[in-house]
């Protein structure tokens, strides 16, 4: 079996335009979350999000070709390009080196413009750049062909799992022989009139406008719904070996995912669907390893949904009863990036174990009496980090874990 191995990575959320500086605020416990300024919220019951603020996309891309691109994809292409000039790779195999993508909804800004446009003034005025700017696998496509990776060209396209699906797909690609290197991004833009509003109509979003720092609280008793984020991040998947020779650093080796359905509902989670897929990443990671391996940390899904919170909690304590280790979730500083979150969350895990630090749940006051573990509450705290879990668990009942280890 082939080792597979990250790189190099890279991020943009609404605590900072890069992997550094946005770390940095989480780990310090910093909150993005503010007052929606990209439209007039007047109309609307939910005024706050995880807004990414001062990005100009003609810094990572040609000015004429901005308006090709959807917001989801200036996004990613940032994150991906942090992510290969991380990676330092001088010269590779354009035909063994692709892409994975994956973004829960895509182009949506782009969807909603063009049909107020198409309403208003007609289908002649709807933009010829529409249909390519709002596809989900265009994230993909415009940033191989910013990078000559003509290897496998992947998208996920799996709600709020789709940045650790992409993830898991482009390490299952390596592994199959189809690519020596993969570029992994996953990217949202979501924060439009119809996203917030689409969400609000089905109660998931949290209405704490007055105090936007402390609406996302994951695992508090007082949590009503999640927060809106908007983000990206990516990693550069190897093979081992090949990292070796090129004297590369390495921030860890994936060694075990798990996917799994609910096949319950359409929204409404449940313990056993994420349960399944811990167990199944846990052992994989057992056989890849031939070691009986401790989770260090779990970067949770922590949505601060009463719901999630709850079922992730106990599918935790059922797969390792009594020896649960420290869980904490970000989405209380960045907010839920959807389809980004995985990826995101994953590069944020990879920091953590790289600095030995993990980061804290703010805006952790009251405890729930369903929500009893360790969730590193509103503080980060030292902790030497060896293998840590990542979770992912998406509208549709679709669910993804990673496990990665220092190397």
């Amino acid at each position: 079996m082939k080792r597979v191995v990250v790189t190099g990575i890279g991020m943009l959320n609404s605590l900072g335009l890069d992997k550094e500086s946005s770390f940095k605020k989480i780990i310090d416990g910093e909150c993005g979350i503010k007052n929606i300024t990209c439209f007039d919220t007047q109309k609307h019951s939910v005024k706050i999000a995880g807004e990414i603020i001062g990005f100009d996309p003609k810094t990572v891309m040609n000015p004429r070709d901005v308006k090709k691109a959807d917001r989801f994809i200036q996004l990613g292409i940032k994150a991906g390009k942090e992510a290969m000039e991380d990676a330092n790779i001088s010269e590779f195999d354009g035909d063994k080196f692709g892409i994975s993508s994956g973004s829960g909804i895509g182009g949506l800004g782009s969807i909603e413009k063009n049909s107020i446009l198409n309403l208003n003034r007609g289908p002649r005025r709807i933009s010829p750049f529409f249909i390519p700017s709002a596809l989900v696998n265009m994230l993909g496509g415009f940033i191989s062909i910013d990078h000559g990776l003509k290897g496998p060209n992947l998208s996920s396209v799996t709600a709020c799992a789709a940045g650790t699906h992409a993830i898991s797909e482009a390490y299952k690609t390596i592994v199959l022989g189809g690519a020596d290197k993969m570029l992994v991004v996953g990217a949202e833009a979501a924060i439009c009139e119809v996203g917030i509003g689409g969400f609000a109509s089905m109660k998931a979003l949290s209405t704490r406008n007055d105090e936007p720092s402390k609406s996302s609280r994951p695992f508090d008793k007082d949590r009503s719904g999640f927060v809106m984020g908007e983000g990206a991040g990516a990693l550069v998947l190897e093979v081992y070996e090949d990292a070796v020779a090129r004297g590369a650093k390495i921030y860890g080796e994936i060694i075990g995912f798990g996917e799994s359905g609910d096949a319950n509902h359409i929204t409404s989670p449940v313990v056993e669907g994420p349960l399944r897929a811990m167990k199944s990443a846990l052992e994989m990671a057992k056989r890849n390893t031939g070691e009986d391996l401790t989770i260090d940390y779990v970067n949770a899904h922590g949505t601060s949904t009463p719901a999630n919170d709850k079922n992730e909690t106990e599918a935790l304590k059922r797969l390792l009863d009594d020896n649960c280790p420290p869980m904490s979730s970000i989405k209380g500083q960045i907010g839920h990036c959807l389809g980004a979150a995985g990826a995101i969350e994953a590069v944020v895990c990879l920091m953590a174990m790289r600095d030995g630090v993990i980061p804290p749940t703010i805006n952790y006051e009251n405890q729930d009496e369903n929500c009893d573990l360790d969730y590193v509450p509103n503080e980060a705290r030292k902790k030497d980090l060896n293998v840590v879990m990542s979770n992912s668990f998406g509208f549709g009942g679709t669910n993804g874990v990673l496990i990665f280890k220092k190397v």
